[in-house]
Parts: structure tokens; C-alpha cells; sequence
């Protein structure tokens, strides 16, 4: 398992785009699959660094790992607790005028990834998502 640890601030994106590059080298996911675990990873970590620290900013722990036939990336952060699979999906209707502000990324990743799943563990938020993915015979 592979670690990242970053601050909850937007200009800290690069530095997770650049761990969930290196970490999806040779599993042999699509082009298609490999945007989609992006959007996902990106639309999560956004949200944290938006909202789970209203205060000051804090930390979000991110792991990847290889397991079984399956890419995980699992999110943590000590921000307020915050359930995503609460989240009403937005209606088209609601997209198309944004009358419901946020929302859709978190839509958007449970729709895109494979595995969507959230517990409170240790008075952190901790996301974990997976997208099959076989790795490449060598």
C-alpha cells in the first residue's frame, strides 16, 4: 500500500494527481477506466479541501493499493463528519439549473467507480473506492 499525505488545499492537487498516476502505472486499465478513477479521486478530494475543514485546514491521507483483481484508493480526513452516500442524486433538472449546489461529484463516483464505500472510524471520514483493474503480466 502506497501512502500520500497532503494538505486540504486546492493548490495540493497536483501532488494527487501525480500518486494516483504513478500508482495506476501498469494495471492495465483503459484510458476510459483510468479518467474515471481520476474524476473520482479529484471530485473527492475537492470536496474535502472545500468543506470538511471549516476552520482551518487539515489533512487528507490518501492509499492506493492492488488487491485481488481491483485498484483501491481509500480517503481519509479528521474533518466534520460528512457520510457521501447521504448525498441526494441530483435530478437533471437540479444539474441543469444548479439549484442544488454540490453534489455531483460525489454522484458522479459512486456512478463511475465500482466499489463505493464509507465508515467513521477513529473520528475520521474514510472513503474507500475500487475500480477492477487487472494488473499486466510482465
Amino acid at each position: 500500500m502506497n501512502t500520500l499525505t497532503v494538505q486540504s488545499e486546492l493548490r495540493e492537487m497536483g501532488k494527487v494527481r501525480a500518486f494516483l498516476k504513478k500508482n495506476l502505472a501498469g494495471l492495465g486499465l483503459d484510458e476510459e477506466d483510468t479518467y474515471k478513477v481520476e474524476l473520482s479521486l479529484v471530485e473527492m478530494c475537492s470536496n474535502i479541501m472545500r468543506y470538511a475543514y471549516p476552520r482551518d485546514k487539515g489533512e487528507i491521507i490518501i492509499s492506493a493499493w492492488h488487491e485481488e483483481g481491483k485498484f483501491y484508493l481509500e480517503v481519509r480526513d479528521s474533518g466534520v463528519p460528512f457520510d457521501p452516500r447521504q448525498v441526494k442524486r441530483p435530478t437533471l433538472e437540479e444539474m441543469i439549473s444548479r439549484e442544488q449546489m454540490g453534489g455531483l461529484g460525489i454522484f458522479l463516483a459512486r456512478k463511475l467507480m465500482d466499489g463505493f464505500l464509507y465508515r467513521r472510524e477513529d473520528d475520521q471520514n474514510v472513503l474507500v473506492m475500487y475500480k477492477k483493474a487487472e494488473a499486466k503480466k510482465r
